[in-house]
């Protein structure tokens, strides 16, 4: 991992894509009911809100294995929202 900036960075892309995918998912499926959708937008926000925390937090023993895991994190969480808009259809 190259450093911080990118970190937060590569947070702030895979979590607004995935809020990306859920609008459009919405917009091509106006006739369906929205409450699972806008849950999914919900934890996302949470998610990055979670993960910029930790990246900010201060006086951390390992950097190094500290940054991995809020990566390692990022894509697991990642991967679990996207299975939910997946099975939205």
């Amino acid at each position: 991992m190259a450093n911080v900036r990118d970190l937060k960075k590569d947070i702030n892309y895979v979590l607004g894509d995935i809020i990306e995918a859920v609008y459009i998912w919405e917009f091509t499926n106006t006739d369906k009911d929205t409450k699972k959708s806008e849950a999914i937008i919900d934890e996302a926000i949470e998610t990055f809100d979670e993960l910029i925390a930790k990246v900010n937090a201060k006086n951390i023993e390992n950097p190094k294995a500290h940054f991995k895991s809020i990566n390692n994190e990022l894509e697991t969480k990642g991967r679990a929202l996207i299975e939910k808009i997946n099975k939205l259809g």
